[in-house]
């Protein structure tokens, strides 16, 4: 099954008219996008959108041989004018089967929010699940049969759509996802494709074709990244969005909760917040236990108050009692921790403080802290495949 994306963007398009902001005034020549549709082996298109006669043309096919228009979502806005000779377009209830004359199979597919999903089946027995803008899966199996070939989706606006999906195993590993309705939300460039990656996935430029379940390799997700940053730089929110589209997930809190303390307890209540229902908490400072066992990803927040624990345990806050035996217990304790992330089977994104770049601390414990800090987080990093290093909220690849 061949399938040409004759445009990549959200509905209004990317840039979107008269927005200012710098996603739209970046978003040029070849990062331009239109309103996403898909044209399936010339015989099917989903979403009727402006201009469409012209992006086939441009990717070198033609809508003379359609023979079913499919709409995914409501079209606001003016009406699409229906280029002549394309039959009428529609959409079709949730649960319905269409055969083409092409015999290609479709299904609608409900969703939990505004649309319909598509699933196409081409004669051969390949499968392509295409959903809208906003929308994922409502109503899923436990299991579903086999994965699907492809999934073409709205993966930076509903990562959670394709964390559904992998829990039925609908998405497997094999599976291609390619992300598409991009809006001005999403990061140009680079850094989308970088984000996209974590998710095991990927965008392509408008009138690309691709072959559905034909072979390609598979992405490469790290299985051990660090993010490291200063204060509210945004590395917790970049460490949660390398694992949102799991749908499993254990957050591994190590700082705990404070009793009385209203302000760290605010700080506990917006991470909770953030994080995907399906994720699972855990407040514990014995990581070696947990990245030695086996289960779903790990995203540990974070590495400083695992330190802070750490040095609490043998009081290395106390010079005499530093020197005399806490330096050598709290090393042996951090080299042990060291050993779990080199030896863990299990994904793991791991979050820690970049210290010791502003103002030398006042004390010999703060120094003694900064100091065990950065040793701590370099023995680390070296045991990770990617290591991110995160500033005014912007991602930047030291490592991978």
């Amino acid at each position: 099954m061949e399938l040409t994306l004759l445009g990549t963007g959200a509905p209004d398009g990317l840039p979107r008219p008269d927005c200012p902001c710098a996603a739209c005034a970046t978003a040029t020549g070849a990062r331009s996008r239109a309103a996403t549709a898909l044209l399936i082996d010339d015989a099917l298109l989903l979403d009727l959108t402006p201009g469409a006669v012209f992006a086939a043309a441009r990717a070198g096919h033609s809508l003379t041989g359609v023979r079913q228009v499919l709409l995914t979502h409501p079209h606001d806005g003016p009406a699409v004018e229906l280029p002549a000779g394309l039959p009428p377009a529609g959409r079709v209830p949730d649960g319905r089967e269409l055969t083409l004359i092409s015999g290609h199979r479709v299904r609608a597919v409900p969703m939990d929010a505004p649309g319909t999903g598509y699933e196409v089946t081409s004669p051969e027995g390949e499968r392509l699940l295409y959903l809208p803008p906003g929308g994922a899966p409502a109503g899923l199996a436990d299991r579903v049969a086999e994965p699907y070939d492809m999934v073409v989706a709205d993966v930076v606006g509903r990562p959670d759509a394709v964390a559904r999906l992998r829990a039925v195993e609908a998405v497997g590993p094999a599976t291609e996802v390619i992300a598409v309705h991009l809006d001005h939300d999403a990061p140009p460039g680079a850094e989308l494709e970088r984000r996209l990656a974590a998710a095991g996935a990927r965008a392509v430029p408008d009138g690309t074709t691709l072959a559905v379940g034909g072979y390609r390799a598979a992405p490469v997700v790290p299985r051990r990244t660090l993010v490291t940053g200063g204060a509210r730089s945004g590395k917790s929110v970049e460490a949660e969005r390398r694992l949102e589209t799991y749908p499993e997930v254990v957050y591994v809190a190590t700082g705990g909760g404070r009793d009385g303390d209203a302000e760290w307890a605010a700080r506990i209540g917006l991470h909770r917040e953030r994080r995907p229902a399906a994720w699972r908490t855990e407040e514990t400072c014995e990581l070696a236990e947990l990245l030695a066992s086996d289960g779903p990803p790990l995203l540990i927040d974070c590495l400083s108050l695992w330190l802070t624990d750490a040095m609490d345990r043998v009081d290395a806050w106390d010079d005499e009692a530093w020197s005399g035996g806490g330096q050598s217990a709290l090393r042996k304790r951090t080299a042990e921790l060291v050993a779990a992330v080199r030896g863990t089977r299990r994904t793991v994104v791991t979050v820690t403080n970049q210290a010791g770049s502003g103002v030398v601390p006042a004390t010999a414990a703060g120094r003694r802290f900064r100091d065990e800090l950065g040793r701590l987080n370099a023995a680390v990093a070296a045991e990770c495949e990617l290591v991110l290093l995160v500033v005014a909220g912007q991602a930047l690849t030291l490592r991978g």
